[in-house]
């Protein structure tokens, strides 16, 4: 297939890879974008290879709780421009079109727009509100989170009205459930900003997280060769990227092999008991980078950088004297899985209405 100057601008300006590496992604990939992509990133010369980066869209994204922290809604509603977001109205638009659908347990846009709003059919409504606003709207996605007598859920939403998070927790009773509420808050806060994917390193596809590894050594070696060249220190290069990979036989090798390093140290053997733990922690500090950037419990709390989520959990559970289990995660962020290739978001905004 030939490789046009184009194609190989196009993925340039996705990866941030140089111009003859990204010929020759392309070239092995026989013009595959996505495969070129995955190329780059394993020879660690995609850094940015995130098709994330390419999306873009305008609007909101809105967030309803419930006055107990029992139910909680998330809405993304897309614009043409940026204008719009900074508009009264169609800010009052997304704030009632949220709610309205918490209050009727609405689950589909097919049955959003058969609901009734302030007398009308929703649909009708909607398509008023876009002929005063002046622009092409659409409810993209919503979804709703309930809990039980003994859960809390709550949310956020970032002050510029493109990320939006829910999180809901099982609690061991209704008054852990309560105390929470501020806590789970202050979670949604944490997931906003540093982008979790998943709950838990339990949720990753094992086959996933191979793929990744590989692009990740490729990435710590590529950026040790340019700290190398400035003297600095380099990355640890991970033996594994995530406790899906630390095996019952695999921590145990690693015990081991600490418990042998102690012993050519020729520390006591009377003191290894408390020396081990902080090692094997440190065993799987450096070998889960990937649990750190892609999973909830994984990531370091950004209030408290040296405690994992999971961590913080565990202490705010025996602070509140009860247990705390977060069992669901939904983060909105504006935009995400709208690819624009073309600079004309006004057309994907109309194909989804058409």
């Amino acid at each position: 297939m030939e490789i046009t100057a184009q194609m190989v601008k196009e993925l340039r300006e996705t990866t941030g890879a140089g111009m003859m590496d990204c010929k020759k992604a392309l070239a092995e990939a026989n013009g595959d974008m996505d495969k070129a992509i995955d190329i780059l990133r394993e020879k660690g010369l995609g850094q940015a290879a995130k098709k994330a980066d390419r999306l873009a869209s305008e609007g909101l994204v809105s967030v309803e709780v419930c006055e107990h922290c029992k139910k909680a809604t998330i809405t993304e509603i897309n614009s043409e421009t940026d204008f719009v977001a900074k508009n009264v109205q169609f800010q009052n638009l997304t704030k009632d079109t949220t709610a309205h659908i918490q209050a009727n347990s609405i689950s589909t846009i097919e049955s959003l727009n058969e609901s009734v709003i302030n007398g009308v059919k929703f649909e009708d409504y909607f398509k008023g509100q876009i002929a005063t606003i002046g622009e092409n709207l659409v409810v993209r996605r919503f979804e709703t989170v309930k809990v039980d007598e003994n859960g809390v859920v709550n949310g956020y939403v970032h002050s510029n009205g493109r990320v939006g998070v829910i999180i809901a927790a099982a609690c061991d009773s209704a008054q852990t459930a309560q105390k929470a509420e501020d806590f789970i808050r202050n979670l949604c806060m944490h997931a906003a900003a540093m982008k979790p994917s998943v709950i838990s390193y339990k949720d990753l596809d094992k086959e996933f997280v191979e793929k990744e590894f590989i692009a990740l050594k490729a990435e710590l070696e590529k950026d040790n060769e340019e700290l190398q060249r400035l003297g600095k220190p380099l990355h640890h290069i991970p033996s594994y990227a995530s406790r899906l990979q630390l095996t019952d036989d695999v921590v145990a090798k690693a015990e081991n092999a600490i418990k042998e390093e102690l012993k050519a140290e020729g520390k006591p053997e009377k003191i290894w008991d408390k020396i081990i733990p902080g090692k094997i922690e440190r065993f799987f500090a450096d070998n889960t980078v990937l649990d750190q950037r892609l999973t909830l419990l994984g990531q370091f709390y950004v209030m408290d950088d040296k405690k994992t989520i999971e961590q913080v959990i565990a202490e705010k559970s025996k602070e509140l004297g009860g247990k705390i289990e977060i069992v669901k995660y939904v983060r909105f962020e504006l935009g995400e899985g709208l690819e624009k290739k073309n600079e004309d978001f006004a057309a994907e905004v109309a194909a989804q209405i058409g």
